[in-house]
């Protein structure tokens, strides 16, 4: 079993940058794949990022790629997500996501999830 608790949201202006954190629990935390989500009020949610949890592979949605990067420390059961040139359209609640097994961009694939860090970017 993992328990992950998200953390680092708030508000940042268009172009600045964030990073949150999940912190995991669980002596198995490194042979899962962790995946940051993300869902705004009356949409789906999206893929974000994931990182497999072994050779520390790396997947990004379209709509990140190039300005967001998942990383993860296996010494602290930490994963992170480090978001730059943020723009309005990344607002949303961003959940930390965990399964066993290979990659996936479907969030009913995942079995653990954290409470989720609320990001808004101004305009």
């Amino acid at each position: 079993q993992v328990q992950l608790v998200e953390s680092g949201g708030g508000l940042v202006q268009t172009g600045g940058s964030l990073r949150l954190s999940c912190a995991a629990s669980g002596r198995t935390f490194s042979s899962y794949f962790m995946a940051w989500f993300r869902q705004a009020p009356g949409k789906e949610r999206e893929f974000v990022a994931g990182i497999t949890g072994s050779r520390f592979f790396t997947l990004y949605g379209d709509s990140v790629k190039g300005r967001f990067f998942i990383a993860r420390d296996a010494a602290k059961n930490t994963v992170y997500l480090q978001m730059n040139s943020l723009k309005p359209e990344d607002t949303a609640i961003y959940y930390c996501a965990a399964r066993i097994g290979d990659s996936s961009r479907a969030p009913e694939q995942y079995i653990y999830w954290g409470q989720g860090t609320q990001v808004t970017v101004s305009s």
